[in-house]
């Protein structure tokens, strides 16, 4: 039932051997508000969402509202990009998706609050890669390398960095996403954590 969910799984063995032996593991997926949400946002990811729940996963979305600050959405106004991701919330809880095994964490809180546990590991995170390698997953955004700022550099090791702070076993993103997953079990092996995160 999960596997159904993802275009592409890195790895389905590893996928397989998680749901057997781990009781109420985690998924995420991050999402920045930053507008209206159309029809796939909405049904099909309720839709996707359950499905993983009901396979024993807890969901935990990560409200992106600083990676919408730093793509300059809704004109960079953290107050407007809260009011967008409380909408999405919303949107979900009204397309069905079964919200008592889901989870909502708030980037700049869930960050401000746990500011020495993030940016250690995330300066970790960036130490261990070279700007070209991390420039390489900056399209994650839509971004040509030229026009690149530099907190649109700090979005790709931020975002890896997500998946160890919000504990994730599998991160259930879009295929557009997958540059920088791939970075996060990179990271695994220069950092010599055992378990990588899930793909799907």
């Amino acid at each position: 039932l999960v596997r159904s969910v993802g275009e592409e799984c890195t790895l389905e063995a590893e996928l397989r051997n998680l749901i057997e032996k781990k009781e109420n593991f985690q998924l995420y997926d991050g999402f920045e508000p930053s507008g209206r949400m159309h029809i796939a946002q909405g049904i099909f990811k309720a839709v996707n969402v359950n499905k993983c729940t009901r396979s024993g996963g807890i969901f935990i979305f990560w409200v992106a509202d600083w990676f919408a600050l730093m793509n300059d959405k809704m004109g960079g106004d953290l107050e407007k990009i809260k009011i967008v991701g409380q909408y999405f919330i919303e949107v979900w809880r009204a397309a069905g998706m079964d919200m008592s095994r889901v989870k909502f964490a708030w980037c700049a809180e869930e960050i401000t609050k746990n500011a020495e546990a993030y940016w250690t590991q995330a300066l970790d995170v960036a130490r261990r890669f070279t700007l070209a390698r991390i420039r390489k997953c900056c399209q994650i955004m839509g971004r040509h390398e030229n026009s690149l700022t530099g907190a649109q550099i700090l979005y790709p090791v931020m975002q890896c960095t997500d998946i160890f702070f919000l504990k994730a076993d599998v991160c259930q993103l879009g295929v557009d996403q997958k540059k920088v997953n791939m970075l996060a079990r990179e990271y695994c092996d220069f950092a010599g954590i055992k378990l990588k995160p899930v793909i799907l």
